[in-house]
């Protein structure tokens, strides 16, 4: 990569991957972290400001802002996914305590502030539900003239994993995922789609286990980790999830995409959160009936390649 680092701003709700995600983003010389903001989600938005400030501190980062954000979504209440990523929301890995601490500004007030300083305009990368982004545009729309894209990992094409049609971040507040289309700046949606297929390999992740790097060892610990449902192999092959969407920035060739309207189903019922992703050729009887309602275009991910962000996330964070 050649030219000056990408400004980036990680909006987080740091379990099992956002880890990943902020280990790899931190180490690569292409980026740079200009904050991290904390949301709910995977976990309460505390235990999200304390691991985030653990990844940190184990990474060897530098001084980054981090800010405590939204401790509940716009209308729904708090659903977190301590199934998945344990009670602590790092896989009750047992890691220690931060030292450091966050800034005394709410995340909206730092996302609006690092935003704005940024000599060059910053790519946003929210890995969790959408709550603190939703609550910036609506409060500080002028941010929009200094934000060059936002990489999301939210929604599906397919199937969901919240419910079978709706993706955890974006069924967690549906609502603020919504207003997020309607940026006006170029939106990426890194989905559950390619999300799920970027697997590190078993030996990848016992070398990792295995390294007297404390950084290294934690994410070796983090890929291994399964929830209950699926921690019967001792070897198992680790999910890089959300670190998939810090990749896309780096190396946006490694994903497929497509131009495509998008829009969030916000009805109440089985449907709530599902990520509507018009892939039709031409306009169907609704539009010819009804009309065409104007939806915003998203560049969609539709295919990865795998081995490319694998061998690029490990030789970033093995590297550095």
């Amino acid at each position: 990569m050649t030219g000056q680092p990408i400004p980036v701003i990680i909006d987080c709700d740091t379990g099992v991957d956002d880890a990943l995600a902020l280990l790899f983003a931190v180490r690569h010389p292409g980026l740079d972290v200009r904050a991290v903001t904390c949301v709910a989600g995977n976990t309460d938005v505390d235990g999200v400001v304390r691991n985030t400030l653990t990844v940190l501190e184990q990474a060897g980062a530098g001084d980054i802002p981090v800010a405590r954000g939204a401790e509940r979504p716009l209308i729904e209440p708090v659903r977190t996914a301590q199934h998945v990523h344990g009670r602590d929301g790092m896989g009750d890995l047992g890691l220690p305590a931060p030292t450091r601490v966050p800034v005394d500004v709410d995340a909206v007030t730092l996302l609006r502030r690092e935003i704005l300083a940024s000599p060059r305009p910053v790519t946003l990368i929210p890995t969790a539900p959408l709550t603190n982004i939703a609550l910036l545009l609506r409060t500080h729309p002028e941010v929009v003239r200094n934000i060059e894209r936002i990489v999301f990992m939210g929604g599906a094409v397919a199937v969901g994993n919240a419910t079978p049609v709706a993706e955890f971040n974006v069924w967690h507040d549906p609502e603020a995922a919504a207003v997020l289309l309607t940026a006006g700046v170029p939106i990426t949606m890194y989905g559950l789609d390619v999300f799920q297929r970027v697997l590190v390999p078993a030996a990848d992740v016992q070398r990792l286990r295995a390294s007297s790097e404390p950084a290294l060892r934690m994410a070796g610990e983090l890929l291994a980790h399964r929830d209950p449902a699926t921690s019967g192999d001792p070897t198992p092959m680790g999910g890089l999830g959300d670190a998939g969407a810090v990749c896309a920035v780096v190396d946006p060739e490694g994903i497929t995409t497509e131009l495509l309207p998008v829009e969030v189903a916000l009805a109440p019922g089985p449907t709530r959160g599902q990520t509507i992703v018009d892939r039709r050729p031409v306009p169907g009887e609704s539009e010819i009936h009804e009309g065409t309602r104007e939806q915003p275009l998203v560049d969609v991910a539709l295919d990865v390649d795998v081995e490319r962000y694998v061998k690029l996330w490990l030789t970033v964070v093995e590297g550095a």
